[in-house]
């Protein structure tokens, strides 16, 4: 009967040793979660965003076959979402890989962080529409491309608003320039 008490306090020991580690580990495993987690954003798409695809050399070896090719291309547009984690891009099909890209490998293309205002590039008096270039516009639509593009009409923008300031007039051009 002695032999039997002490084993069972012995496994009552063990038992609260295993429920004391246990909560020692979860709470560890927490903190490290934390600590790795503490500069992360969780970003999330929806079908329809826009998005800047970084083009990591593994993935698109032709398009970085040199270190001063643009490491990301867009913007596209998402299709689907898989999950948190995985999205289904609109990529053309020239690119030959697949449309589904990891979250880390995408950045939301925000139109209006470069949001257009007439005020900050006025044109100067005296200046002529044979002013404006629009050339350099040409291949992938890289961040810096996007922001010459939206220069170029900003400027477009504010010359059509000088010679004519009835807007129905300048949207219906734009759209004509955009169909063109």
């Amino acid at each position: 009967m002695f032999k039997h008490n002490e084993a069972q306090a012995k496994a009552e020991y063990v038992k609260k040793l295993h429920e004391q580690m246990k909560a020692q580990i979860e709470k560890k495993n927490e903190s490290y979660a934390r600590q790795a987690n503490k500069g992360r954003k969780k970003v999330v798409f929806q079908p329809g965003d826009w998005v800047w695809v970084h083009m990591r050399k593994e993935r698109f070896p032709k398009q970085r076959k040199s270190k001063l090719q643009p490491r990301g291309d867009g913007p596209f547009q998402v299709l689907e979402k898989i999950n948190d984690n995985a999205y289904k891009i609109d990529l053309p099909d020239e690119y030959n890989v697949s449309a589904t890209f990891n979250v880390s490998d995408l950045t939301l293309f925000d139109a209006d962080e470069d949001a257009i205002d007439l005020g900050t590039n006025p044109l100067q008096e005296g200046g002529s529409d044979e002013d404006i270039k629009l050339e350099g516009l040409g291949g992938p639509m890289t961040r810096a491309r996007t922001r010459r593009a939206k220069e170029a009409i900003q400027q477009v923008l504010a010359a059509l608003l000088q010679k004519e300031p009835n807007i129905e007039e300048i949207k219906f051009k734009i759209v004509n320039c955009l169909i063109d």
